[in-house]
């Protein structure tokens, strides 16, 4: 089993920046990659930005250039740093950790950030 607690969040004016962490416990070792997601009401969770136990990233189009996901393995955190927020950024971000064996994705409990124009 492996938990997931999220810090961050909260409201911001747009060009603003918020900074998103999440530590994880439990089989920490069984994790190979971590990341972000959000969701708006009404429509599917779409991912953020992941990051390998390595170290390799990858982000949507939306987020390349403003966001920056990172991690501290003796730590077993990882961050997202959002900078240069928008309107349409205002989501329910969580945290997602994901095993190989046997497959299964592990989520925090969510944290709100809203961007007023």
């Amino acid at each position: 089993q492996v938990q997931l607690v999220e810090s961050g969040g909260g409201l911001v004016r747009a060009g603003g920046s918020l900074g998103l962490s999440c530590t994880a416990s439990g089989s920490t070792l069984s994790i190979n990659r971590m990341g972000w997601y959000r969701q708006h009401p009404g429509k599917q969770r779409e991912l953020v930005a992941s990051i390998y136990r390595g170290g390799t990233t990858s982000y949507a189009d939306s987020a390349k250039g403003r966001f920056t996901i990172s991690r501290d393995n003796a730590k077993n955190t990882v961050y997202l740093q959002m900078n240069g927020l928008k309107p349409e950024d205002t989501a329910v971000y969580y945290c997602n950790g994901w095993t190989m064996k046997p497959p299964y994705d592990y989520w925090g409990q969510g944290t709100q950030v809203t961007v007023s124009s």
